[in-house]
């Protein structure tokens, strides 16, 4: 038997917006429909689906290992935005990012207020 993860949802205020910016931001497809999710899907066939709440939204954290490349297309468009972003998960090292494990990582905020971050490297793979 094999257990492989498939997808989460986001409960968010906006889900037409918050899942166009996270499509807009990791340079993924559009987001598409089923039911009343907005889905967005990531290459390693999972997705994370958003929906919408009226309730106050709980922040939580979403990391995405990214190679170089997109990690600078992301960069990129954080900095077009003129988004706040953070080299740790504490908001310390505002405008600069980490170099953990040998790799680089930030953190940003959705417009729900989730907590999102990209990665190089995963944590734990060596470097310095």
């Amino acid at each position: 038997m094999t257990v492989q993860f498939n997808h989460t949802i986001l409960w968010v205020k906006d889900p037409a917006e918050s899942a166009q910016f996270l499509a807009d931001m990791l340079g993924r497809p559009a987001p598409t429909r089923f039911g009343p999710f907005h889905v967005v899907d990531m290459d390693n066939d999972v997705s994370i689906d958003f929906h919408v709440t009226s309730e106050p939204v709980h922040s939580e954290h979403y990391a995405f290992l990214v190679d170089e490349g997109t990690f600078d297309d992301v960069l990129g468009r954080i900095r077009e935005r003129d988004l706040p972003f953070w080299g740790e998960p504490d908001k310390s090292m505002a405008g600069e990012f980490n170099t953990n494990d040998g790799g680089r990582g930030l953190y940003w905020e959705e417009p729900s207020g989730h907590f999102l971050e990209i990665i190089t490297r995963p944590y734990g793979s060596g470097g310095s």
